[in-house]
């Protein structure tokens, strides 16, 4: 099951109870956005030029709620409150399993091989910029069909196509891998790594519990967002790319 999100968003989501409850959802989400940034800025600046403020913007894309809110809101059309929770509950344990297990296992393969820092942030660079490319391009994609009928109930979609690949993307793995491989031997760059990507999972999970309300009510504001935050990725990722040539010794940025 694969949907575009942009795509997703644009379109028009079922009518959410009237409650106060409703602005819960989009209070918490905006809050946690306003926030991470904020914890992010508690580190310095690590070898590949890459602040924790900057691995978050970069994390937000391939691992944030954007992506995440017209898939989750498909599959659980029809579902009730409870149910949403158990299944958004399970796929975020799943997917922080994995990014763990990701995160201890990936840098001893990727050490096994001697890389330098310069090519591992290359690697990123070029990671970012392709995926952020995506994204922007998305907007062009015509919407998909609007489904009909309620999605079957199964907690069993939690782990996929959910967890994975629709919360941990693969790029998503590959980023934090990478970022978890840099910060080697400097426990205050993973801590802040972990703190990140703790953050950014529990901004999906709020979503995911409001998704029906929040695309109903932001759903076009959202869809401006992710295009704008996209287009701030590709130049972020051009700019890790052009600073890890420099220190390949490529040639000499001038900026």
């Amino acid at each position: 099951m694969k949907i575009s999100a942009l795509s997703f968003i644009a379109a028009q989501q079922p009518a959410a109870p009237r409650s106060h409850r409703r602005w819960i959802g989009p209070v918490v989400l905006a809050a946690a956005l306003l926030a991470t940034p904020s914890i992010a800025h508690a580190a310095d600046a690590d070898a590949a030029g890459l602040t924790p403020q900057k691995i978050f913007t970069l994390l937000f894309l391939m691992l944030g709620p954007l992506k995440i809110l017209g898939p989750f809101s498909a599959i659980t059309r029809g579902a009730d409150a409870k149910f949403r929770f158990r299944l958004a509950t399970r796929a975020i344990v799943f997917a922080a399993i994995g990014l763990a297990i990701a995160s201890v296992l990936g840098p001893n393969m990727l050490q096994n091989f001697n890389i330098p820092i310069p090519v591992l942030a290359l690697t990123g660079g070029l990671v970012l910029f392709l995926v952020a490319l995506q994204t922007v391009l998305q907007q062009f994609a015509p919407p998909p069909p609007r489904p009909t009928g309620a999605a079957p109930q199964n907690l069993a979609i939690a782990i996929n196509p959910l967890a994975f690949p629709t919360i941990v993307t693969p790029y998503g793995i590959a980023a934090t891998i990478i970022f978890t491989t840099l910060a080697q031997g400097d426990t205050e760059k993973k801590l802040v790594i972990a703190g990140v990507v703790g953050a950014i999972l529990l901004m999906d999970w709020v979503a995911m519990l409001f998704a029906h309300t929040v695309l109903k009510y932001l759903g076009t504001i959202l869809q401006i967002v992710a295009v704008v935050l996209g287009i701030n990725q590709v130049a972020l990722g051009l700019m890790v790319i052009l600073n890890s040539l420099s220190a390949i010794g490529v040639f000499t940025l001038r900026l």
